[in-house]
């Protein structure tokens, strides 16, 4: 076993405070949405949380895509440029996760620094932190206040639209929360991938060697 330094300070501390935020987010979110059903905090106190919260974040993100774009470290979410290694690449991957790793087959990829995540994984993370985030914080920003942004409220279709799609960002990043809970288990210990977000350093098993 060796260990690989894959996760620097200032991505750590952006990926914890950005989980810690979106819990809170979604816990707030809930409480606004379903009010009727249950009530741990009142209305005004979960929406001026959940307004602060999202500020938050949004200022967060931008740390984070300050931090890659202005590193070298932005290789990490970018695919290989071979198309056709890409999909073959992706799809060994795929086989993994639905079957090859319930044989106890290696995982095909081997994290490095400059290239820490598989095919699928980068292109979840574009997809999620390139569309899915910008329009969660949009539709965010416009609920906030809709009176100054009405003119773009009503472009888009009116409140109820607006209302509809952050909604709907709110289902997929559950759903990405579930997912991601469940893919941080599948490392070589159940909880080998948390203590390398903790610690910075990445387990490396070579299963050649007894």
């Amino acid at each position: 076993m060796k260990k690989l330094y894959i996760h620097p300070l200032p991505v750590r501390i952006w990926h914890w405070l950005n989980a810690l935020g979106f819990l809170l987010l979604i816990a707030t979110g809930v409480q606004i949405r379903y009010l009727d059903l249950f009530q741990v905090l009142s209305f005004r106190t979960a929406v001026v949380a959940h307004n602060y919260i999202g500020f938050a974040l949004i200022a967060n993100y931008f740390l984070w895509l300050g931090f890659y774009v202005f590193t070298d470290k932005i290789t990490v979410y970018l695919p290989e440029m071979n198309a056709k290694k890409y999909f073959e690449d992706s799809w060994r991957q795929l086989k993994f996760y639905g079957y090859g790793i319930f044989l106890g087959e290696e995982n095909p990829h081997h994290p490095t620094i400059y290239h820490k995540f598989n095919p699928l994984q980068i292109m979840m993370y574009q997809i999620i932190m390139l569309l899915f985030v910008p329009v969660l914080f949009a539709s965010g920003l416009l609920l906030w206040d809709v009176q100054q942004f009405a003119s773009i409220v009503n472009m888009v279709g009116g409140v109820r639209v607006v209302a509809t799609v952050h909604v709907l960002m709110f289902i997929v990043f559950v759903g990405f929360l579930l997912m991601h809970l469940y893919l941080i288990t599948l490392g070589h210990s159940r909880f080998a991938h948390i203590k390398a977000m903790i610690t910075g350093y990445e387990e490396i098993h070579d299963k050649s060697k007894p």
